[in-house]
């Protein structure tokens, strides 16, 4: 399940891409949009500019923008950089140990399956198109 941090981070980075990349949109406004407390969507900005999805300037006209163009990003990259891995299950995340058990689990094609699935449908996704 996505948790709201993800749900947040994608709808602010369409807000961004909706500003275009040449100024600087101040945190405020993108709170107010939103309708997202200030102090959360701090923490969300805070995880995308570390991941390096945006870019911040302090100060008056300062605010974030986005690192790349729309086109280039994609709802799996921003969802990853917030939720962490997408994996249906523990034993698929990765850098997991391995299962002891992979070689005799019945469901472990299932889950690697929707595992693929998952991620091919939203690294198919681009910022761009929701914009």
């Amino acid at each position: 399940m996505i948790s709201t941090r993800g749900r947040y981070a994608l709808r602010v980075m369409i807000d961004l891409a909706e500003q275009g990349r040449e100024t600087y949109t101040p945190l405020k406004e993108v709170a107010e949009w939103q309708r997202i407390s200030k102090k959360y969507i701090e923490a969300i900005m805070a995880s995308l500019s570390k991941a390096g999805l945006v870019d911040a300037v302090h100060g008056k006209g300062g605010g974030y923008r986005l690192n790349k163009p729309a086109e280039e990003y994609t709802v799996g990259e921003i969802l990853r950089v917030t939720e962490g891995d997408l994996a249906p299950v523990a034993c698929l995340e990765h850098g997991a140990a391995p299962c002891e058990y992979a070689g005799e689990c019945k469901t472990l094609p299932v889950w690697d399956k929707l595992n693929l699935m998952i991620n091919g449908y939203l690294d198919g996704i681009t910022l761009a198109e929701l914009a």
